[in-house]
């Protein structure tokens, strides 16, 4: 075989084991930040539940305290 359709087979594999890993880590990055955003998406959830149940206790309070100032007005 020629030198130069050798070291083109040569090359051409070099390419394409490069491309390979390239894609490869690309590919662990990308589910690396996909599930970084996942715990961000998910912290974010969990804020959102605690504050709709603290807006829930606050409605209470407020009207037990409104409750409690009539009460006093009546007196």
């Amino acid at each position: 075989m020629d030198n130069t359709i050798i070291v083109s087979i040569i090359s051409l594999a070099g390419t394409l084991l490069g491309s390979l890993c390239g894609v490869l880590a690309s590919q662990r990055l990308t589910q690396h930040r996909l599930q970084e955003l996942e715990k961000k998406v998910d912290k974010h959830n969990h804020l959102v539940e605690r504050m709709a149940v603290a807006e829930k206790e606050i409605r209470v309070a407020n009207h037990r305290i409104e409750d409690l100032e009539e009460y006093h007005k009546g007196k």
